[in-house]
């Protein structure tokens, strides 16, 4: 008698073909969600509790503080918490628009235009991609410090402006958005490059250039090493650096650990009201990438 194996129907559950391991990737996924999620989660929690509160109270029941702890670190050093936001906001923006102008420009022009050493050219460019931002902060320290920039905010500005991972998206976004036909038909036309690249160029990566402006306002804003290293003047400290000096003296006073967790609440707020401006540009790009 022969024996007759059976097969599993081509219809039958992709789940039990892989003999019920479908829950893996969900428990990871769930996982990950969990180590973003808990932290911030604590931080909206130990923000309502006031300076007496947040080492003797749980952590995980909210208090009545926040709006304490906002007046207390408003009034701290006469107001120095909003002078820090006000320079991690002139940091991250304009470094973010004239580096996304700068990556719209050098990215179309690596996509549209053929020119001897192009590849070499992008491929160097798209090394630094690869370049840890720690590697490269005391060489630029000691660049700016020679021509006396350093506790500055051209200092904190410059290195900020060229971005390579911007430029490589922009050049795919500009090689995939951009038509050659329709330059062509702008050339025939009697328009110069650079009316083609203000008037063609810039619109159709419109929806690209909005993430690269919000990839670099975010490294902006979270920049840690570069100001740390360049400025020395409290005043023009952004946020990162002025919480991280703030921690430190809370290690001698600890009261001011719940000023520290306010700032750390009051800090996400420009990034989500970001974040939320900008999805209906995504929207757009992804339909206008269906209808294509």
């Amino acid at each position: 008698m022969t024996a007759v194996l059976a097969r599993p129907e081509a219809g039958a559950p992709a789940v039990a073909r892989r003999g019920g391991t479908a829950w893996v990737p969900t428990v990871a996924l769930l996982v990950g969600a969990a180590y973003c999620i808990i932290p911030t989660l604590w931080i909206l929690i130990a923000s309502t509790k006031t300076k007496t509160e947040l080492f003797s109270t749980a952590t995980y029941l909210p208090s009545l503080g926040l709006a304490e702890n906002v007046v207390e670190l408003s009034q701290y050093q006469s107001g120095i918490f909003w002078r820090w936001m006000l320079n991690s906001f002139l940091y991250a923006a304009v470094g973010g628009v004239v580096a996304s102008a700068i990556s719209a420009a050098t990215g179309y022009a690596l996509a549209k235009y053929a020119f001897r050493g192009r590849e070499l050219l992008f491929n160097t460019i798209l090394a630094g991609v690869l370049l840890p931002q720690i590697v490269l902060a005391i060489p630029q320290y000691l660049l700016l410090s020679s021509v006396g920039l350093t506790d500055s905010y051209l200092g904190v500005l410059l290195p900020q402006l060229f971005n390579p991972y911007g430029i490589y998206l922009c050049r795919i976004y500009a090689a995939a958005a951009v038509p050659d036909t329709l330059l062509e038909a702008g050339r025939l036309d009697g328009a110069s490059e650079f009316q083609l690249f203000r008037t063609v160029g810039l619109r159709l990566m419109g929806p690209g250039l909005v993430t690269v402006f919000l990839l670099q306002f975010i490294a902006i804003w979270n920049n840690f090493l570069l100001p740390f290293v360049m400025l020395t003047s409290e005043e023009k400290f952004p946020l990162t650096v002025g919480l991280y000096g703030l921690l430190r003296h809370g290690a001698a006073e600890a009261s001011l650990y719940s000023l520290v967790i306010a700032g750390t609440l009051l800090s996400i707020i420009p990034v989500v009201a970001l974040f939320l401006s900008l999805q209906r540009h995504w929207r757009i790009d992804l339909v206008t990438g269906a209808i294509r």
